[in-house]
């Protein structure tokens, strides 16, 4: 078995830049933190194959291709702040904390919240701030955000996440239509707020994401 910055770095050369992941500041983010010490001791040995990894709890890790992808179309600049939604157990707050100056990690999971902060703590990662609350609901009193990142699929976005961004800012997801995942990114201007669809993306859905009235888009 490789160790860990070994798998790290075959990952990023094998699996992320045949990708179409070419932002180097995206890639020094991942290659900052190891994503083997942010799932169960049990599964560190495939921490780092190309997909969905679960950490407990029903919830997952978004495969790294996938991931790496979104944060290159979420566009994350050293000034913004950003919510990340259903941080699990802290890794990709961790990474986005590379790139942003703040971010807020939704998780409405008390376990794997607590497990979130220790292991952001152990990687003194200290510009992530996690908050336990419902996930679909934000955290609106910390907003509006620059960024906004869900972390699985959804049937739909929330109302309440879609005013959470800031004019001039964008939500990035995996949005299931048709049975199909695609990874989505909404913008918001002065004018009001758009959806594209990116490219294609099965990952697993995030458990309270699933189609209600109040969503949009």
């Amino acid at each position: 078995m490789p160790n860990s910055a070994t798998a790290l770095s075959h990952m990023i050369d094998c699996q992320l830049r045949p990708n179409e992941v070419n932002d180097e500041r995206v890639i020094d983010a991942i290659s900052a933190i190891p994503r083997d010490l942010f799932v169960p001791k049990a599964k560190r040995s495939v921490a780092y194959v190309d997909e969905d990894i679960e950490v407990g709890e029903g919830r997952f890790l978004l495969e790294p291709r996938v991931f790496a992808r979104l944060l290159m179309a979420a566009d994350v600049q050293p000034s913004d702040i950003v919510l990340d939604i259903g941080c699990a157990t802290g890794y990709s707050s961790a990474v986005l904390a590379q790139l942003a100056e703040a971010v807020v990690a939704v998780e409405e999971n008390e376990t794997l919240a607590n497990q979130a902060e220790k292991k952001l703590a152990e990687q003194d990662v200290m510009n992530v701030a996690v908050v336990s609350c419902t996930m679909c609901d934000g955290v609106a009193k910390q907003g509006p955000y620059d960024v906004i990142f869900i972390q699985g699929a959804v049937a739909e976005i929330p109302k309440a996440l879609i005013k959470q961004i800031k004019v001039g800012g964008r939500l990035v997801c995996v949005k299931l239509e048709g049975g199909v995942g695609r990874a989505h990114i909404v913008r918001k201007t002065e004018e009001g707020v758009s959806g594209q669809n990116l490219f294609d993306a099965n990952v697993m859905t995030l458990p309270g994401f699933e189609k209600q009235q109040g969503f949009v888009f």
